[in-house]
């Protein structure tokens, strides 16, 4: 039997637990905080940035917020450090760092 993760709380049986706790509805990062997860950090140079906004899609979990066709710093709750950034910018704005 499927639970609806979204309606259980700290006060549910036990019986309506999933297995392992897995979730067996869409979700996003943006429901949790996933930054914890991180093992590598990555660190945007913004004096070397061209705002050419190429990371920006790449990015799994949408950390890499855009406001008025610019880039902002890092969403760090919710960024897994994949990497997937760094290797899309054309210009090394974006250093991976070990640690979070």
């Amino acid at each position: 039997m499927r639970t609806d993760v979204s309606k259980i709380n700290e006060k549910s049986p036990h019986q309506d637990l999933t297995e392992g706790l897995m979730l067996f509805n869409a979700g996003t990062t943006k429901e949790f905080e996933t930054g914890e997860w991180r093992t590598n950090t990555p660190v945007w140079k913004p004096d070397v940035c061209k705002q050419c906004l190429l990371c920006t899609p790449v990015c799994p979990d949408s950390s890499i917020p855009v406001v008025d066709s610019k880039r902002l710093n890092f969403d760090y709750d919710h960024c897994k450090g994949c990497g997937i950034c760094a290797k899309a910018c054309p210009f090394g704005a974006i250093e991976m760092k070990e640690g979070r």
